[in-house]
């Protein structure tokens, strides 16, 4: 009498078990767990030594811990296994840091030859990082004077022309203060000057941006960036506390608006086509 051929696997068709669908452990997906009953909202998936868990959140708040063991759990009365999601791809951008509109793979243009000048190392980090994207794709250079008490002689140096624009942004451009007489002496229709009010360009950043209330007020006479570690309790290292205050700014909104409109309004300078 001849046997029945089951093949390699054993068991007679009548047993076996029928597939069960896997289903990726999404956030607020809802399962019922077999063996306990407990039923409850997916809160996270967590790999462990023992093999992946899921957590579960039921209508009371309360968490339970389970194996994502095959033909584990029940959604809406189906057996399922539950499996880890896939790592969604990170969304690209779609706004620069400045707020404009986006690039995927644009190449950075060959440098223009006007460029905008600030006074220091921190005006220059802190354009580059909310609008380097912009300038690389316009092809703007930014540099750093060290101050600008040559600022006339930089300009002559310089030699702007109308398809060679020269902008420069200036720290405490108020009336009556050193920064605005001399910036009064630079008067080449090729240059723009333009400041804002701040006394150096840390008050520039938001102070909720950094976790602060204000910006301190420091006594005159003081070094102003080591008068405000002091303040606020920060170790008096004005190079790191640079770094920390750089750190929070993610975007134009962390930034003051009489910053923002002048930093825009160089760059529309020395991109501005020659006329003629």
């Amino acid at each position: 009498m001849r046997s029945r051929q089951y093949g390699p696997d054993l068991t007679p068709p009548w047993k076996k078990t029928a597939p069960v669908p896997e289903v990726p452990a999404e956030a607020d997906l809802v399962v019922e767990e077999v063996t306990t009953g407990f039923c409850g909202a997916v809160i996270r998936c967590e790999k462990t030594a023992q093999g992946p868990v899921v957590t579960l959140e039921d209508r009371f708040g309360k968490h339970r811990v389970f194996p994502m063991e095959p033909r584990g759990f029940l959604l809406e009365g189906r057996v399922v296994t539950l499996v880890r999601p896939s790592p969604a791809a990170a969304p690209r951008p779609t706004r620069t840091a400045s707020g404009s509109v986006a690039v995927p793979g644009a190449r950075a243009r060959v440098a223009r030859a006007g460029r905008i000048y600030v006074e220091g190392r921190h005006d220059a980090e802190l354009v580059e990082r909310v609008w380097g994207d912009d300038l690389r794709i316009e092809g703007v250079v930014v540099e750093y004077l060290e101050g600008i008490d040559d600022l006339p002689a930089i300009v002559a140096d310089f030699a702007p022309a109308p398809d060679a624009r020269l902008g420069v942004l200036v720290d405490h451009l108020v009336p009556g203060s050193k920064e605005s007489r001399i910036a009064a002496q630079v008067t080449d229709a090729s240059v723009l000057v333009v400041g804002h009010p701040y006394i150096d360009v840390w008050e520039a950043v938001k102070p909720s941006a950094v976790g602060i209330r204000a910006w301190p007020r420091v006594p005159r006479g003081q070094d102003w960036k080591t008068g405000v570690c002091r303040a606020l309790n920060w170790p008096e290292n004005t190079g790191a506390a640079w770094q920390r205050i750089l750190a929070s700014v993610h975007s134009y909104r962390d930034l003051e608006p009489a910053l923002l409109g002048r930093v825009e309004e160089l760059i529309d300078f020395v991109t501005a086509p020659a006329e003629g």
